[in-house]
């Protein structure tokens, strides 16, 4: 059983390359076969095959076969599970950025209290 911490990993891992990243972009256009998506990328079917085991071994990709082609559509869940991820932080961020903007405000307004 992978936990959701291991899923993340396995999500951030596989975005990390940015063939697999250029792979996800494209397939946000609808299902794609494995020749079109290795094509822009100029790399060998099998090379774009071991990038699309990756994003699959991460739930990112779904591919099935259809005679002799692989057709690959992107998977939306994983990506919105490392959206909330990040989304925790950038709301601690912005509250901090908040309270620094506040005392930049406050020290504006009273130069008594800014140093020199």
């Amino acid at each position: 059983m992978v936990s959701a911490s291991d899923r993340l990993d396995l999500v951030f891992q596989a975005l990390s390359n940015p063939a697999r990243r250029s792979i996800v972009e494209r397939l946000r256009a609808g299902e794609c076969n494995l020749t079109e998506l290795a094509a822009p990328l100029r790399m060998t079917f099998p090379a774009a095959s071991k990038h699309v085991r990756v994003l699959e071994r991460a739930r990112l990709v779904k591919r099935r076969v259809s005679g002799r082609e692989h057709l690959c559509r992107l998977e939306a869940k994983p990506l919105e599970e490392a959206n909330a991820f990040l989304e925790a932080f950038r709301e601690r961020w912005e509250g901090t950025f908040q309270a620094l903007e506040g005392v930049l405000e406050q020290m504006k307004a009273d130069p008594k209290r800014r140093k020199r």
